[in-house]
C-alpha cells in the first residue's frame, strides 16, 4: 500500500509554511480542518465543534492542539515529529492556544475555519490583528511538487476511465438523476475514495454550468454536458468535462461545437511558463467571440486544483498572475446559447517547457 504522508507531505514542508509565516509579516498562522492543515501534515482532520488546530508560530516550535478523542488518528496520520497536545473536555482549548502564542500582534486564520472558531481566537487573543492564512500558504500551494503532480495525474486517469463509460448510460428514456447515480458508483469504483460532484445536464439543461441533476427524461437529439470529479485517496482532486449527444446533433449546435474545441485546443497550447493566468483565459475567449458566441460564454476559463477542486490560480481576465512550472488548473470554456449548450474541460499542468494534459479521453464531440 502507497504511504501517502512519506510521498506528498514531507517533513521539510511545516518548515517552509513557519519561514513563509515571518515572511508574511505574521506573528503565527492557527490552521484547523481542511485542506491547508492537510497540506502542511497529511493529517485530514475532522471538522468538529471541538477545536483541531495546528499552531504555527514565525518563532518557536509548532504544535497540534486536538481533542484528545483524536489523539490516536493523528498519530496514525502524521508521519513528522510534530508536538501534539491532546485537550479534555473542560478545557478552553482556545486559552491553552492563547498562552502556548503569549502576546501577538497578527495571527493569520484558515480560510475555512468557521466563524466559531474565528469569533473565540479574537476573544482569546484580543491584541491580534486577523488575517487569512492564504498569504501564507497560497504561494507554496500553488506550485505542485512532483509528486502532486503525480497524483493529480493519477486522479486524471481514473476520471477519464469514468468517461469511457458514459456513452453506455445515456439512453432514451433515462432521467438525468438515474444516470449520475450509475456515474458516482464508477467514480467510487475507479479509485477515488470521495465523489465531490456530477453535473448531467440534458437537454435545455446543457445550458446551464452548474446545473447537476434533476428527473429530466434524456430524448433523442439531446445534447448532454457531463461534469464529474472526485477526491482520490491521496486527498488529490480530478475534474473533467465532456459534452455528448444523443443521436444527431441539432446543425447549430455542431457548429458551435466546432468552435468550442478550437477554443480550448488554443488556450490548451498558450500555457508555459511566462504567460499570464488571464493570457489563457483571452486564449478562448477571443475565439469564441470572434465566432460571434462571446455572450454565451460567461464563466471564467479555469481554476486551480490540488486538495481542493477550485483553488489558486483562476484562469480569467484580470489575474496577471505569472504561471510557473508545478502550477495545476483546468482549461473549460463553455458556450451556452440556451436550447442546449456545450463544454470541453481538462486538468493542464504547467511544466518546465510548456504543459501537459492530465486527461486524455476524447474531445471529439461523443456521439451515442
Amino acid at each position: 500500500m502507497r504511504t501517502y504522508p512519506e510521498q506528498l507531505y514531507p517533513a521539510q514542508r511545516l518548515e517552509r509554511v513557519r519561514a513563509a509565516v515571518g515572511a508574511a509579516g505574521l506573528d503565527a498562522v492557527l490552521l484547523t480542518p481542511g485542506p491547508d492543515l492537510r497540506y502542511v501534515t497529511g493529517y485530514d482532520a475532522k471538522q468538529l465543534e471541538r477545536l483541531t488546530c495546528l499552531v504555527i508560530p514565525a518563532a518557536g516550535e509548532p504544535a497540534l492542539f486536538l481533542p484528545r478523542l483524536e489523539l490516536a488518528a493523528a498519530r496514525a496520520a502524521i508521519t513528522t515529529d510534530l508536538e501534539m497536545v491532546a485537550t479534555g473536555e473542560t478545557d478552553d482549548a482556545f486559552a491553552l492556544v492563547a498562552d502556548r502564542l503569549g502576546a501577538i500582534d497578527s495571527v493569520g486564520l484558515s480560510d475555512r475555519m468557521w466563524a466559531l472558531f474565528v469569533l473565540r481566537f479574537r476573544d482569546a487573543l484580543p491584541g491580534a490583528r486577523q488575517a487569512l492564512a492564504a498569504t501564507v500558504l497560497r504561494e507554496l500551494r500553488m506550485r505542485k511538487s512532483p509528486a502532486e503532480v503525480a497524483e493529480l495525474r493519477e486522479a486524471g486517469a481514473a476520471i477519464d476511465r469514468v468517461h469511457a463509460q458514459v456513452p453506455g448510460w445515456l439512453k432514451p428514456g433515462l432521467n438525468e438523476r438515474a444516470v449520475a447515480s450509475r456515474i458516482a458508483e464508477a467514480i467510487l469504483a475507479e479509485g477515488h475514495a470521495h465523489v465531490d460532484f456530477v453535473i448531467v445536464g440534458s437537454g435545455p439543461n446543457a445550458a446551464s454550468p452548474h446545473h447537476e441533476v434533476s428527473d429530466r427524461v434524456l430524448e433523442e437529439g439531446d445534447v448532454v454536458v457531463v461534469d464529474i470529479g472526485g477526491t482520490m485517496p491521496s486527498g488529490y482532486c480530478s475534474d473533467c468535462t465532456r459534452t455528448y449527444c444523443i443521436g444527431a446533433p441539432p446543425a447549430e449546435f455542431t457548429a458551435y461545437y466546432e468552435v468550442l474545441r478550437d477554443a480550448q485546443e488554443a488556450a490548451c497550447r498558450s500555457v508555459r511558463p511566462g504567460v499570464t493566468a488571464e493570457s489563457v483565459d483571452a486564449a478562448a475567449r477571443s475565439r469564441i467571440e470572434a465566432a460571434g458566441y462571446g455572450e454565451a460564454f460567461f464563466h471564467r476559463t479555469g481554476h486551480g486544483i490540488g486538495l481542493e477542486t477550485h483553488e489558486d490560480p483562476y484562469i480569467v481576465a484580470g489575474n496577471d498572475l505569472v504561471l510557473e512550472p508545478g502550477m495545476a488548473f483546468s482549461v473549460e470554456p463553455g458556450i451556452y446559447p440556451g436550447a442546449h449548450g456545450a463544454r470541453i474541460e481538462d486538468i493542464v499542468v504547467c511544466t518546465e517547457d510548456g504543459a501537459e494534459r492530465l486527461n486524455n479521453a476524447p474531445r471529439e464531440l461523443a456521439v451515442v
